[in-house]
C-alpha cells in the first residue's frame, strides 16, 4: 500500500511497495534517482561533443604526468605528476632519472606523458613513457 512522504517544498510523493515513488502521477524507479538522474534506457548522448573530456586514468603500475623539465646535462627530467601507486606516492612534481639518456632528446617541456618508474640504485627512475594526446 503506497504511504506520504514529505519532501523539500512542501510536495509530497508517495512511496510504493515496488521501489518506486509516484510523484505528481509520475512514477520514479529509485534505481534512476539512485544513479543521478532519469532513467536513460540506453539513450545516447544528445549533444556529442559538449563536454568536457575526462582524463582516462592510468593502467595499472602506470601514471599520468607532465613534463616540466629536460636536463640532457644531468640525464634528468622533471615530471608533474598523479598518484604513483607502484611507489606508493601522491601527486606531485619531481626529478627522475631516465632508463634511457636518448630519451631526453624526445620529450619537450609541456608534452603530456603516462610513465613507469623505479628504484634504481636507490634512484627513482623513469622505466618507460608514452605521449599522451591533451
Amino acid at each position: 500500500m503506497p504511504r506520504s512522504i514529505a519532501v523539500a517544498g512542501g510536495r509530497r510523493v508517495r512511496r510504493l511497495a515496488g521501489g518506486g515513488l509516484i510523484w505528481a502521477g509520475v512514477w520514479l524507479p529509485l534505481a534512476a534517482l539512485a544513479a543521478g538522474g532519469a532513467a536513460t534506457n540506453g539513450a545516447r548522448d544528445p549533444y556529442p561533443g559538449t563536454l568536457e573530456p575526462v582524463a582516462q586514468a592510468a593502467p595499472a603500475g602506470m601514471a599520468n604526468g607532465e613534463v616540466r623539465k629536460v636536463d640532457p646535462a644531468t640525464g634528468r627530467v622533471t615530471l608533474k605528476h598523479g598518484p604513483i601507486e607502484a611507489l606508493g606516492m601522491p601527486g606531485m612534481t619531481m626529478v627522475f632519472r631516465v632508463r634511457d639518456p636518448g630519451w631526453l632528446a624526445r620529450l619537450r617541456v609541456g608534452d603530456r606523458v603516462r610513465f613507469a618508474a623505479q628504484r634504481v640504485d636507490g634512484a627513482l627512475t623513469l622505466t618507460s613513457y608514452e605521449r599522451v594526446q591533451p
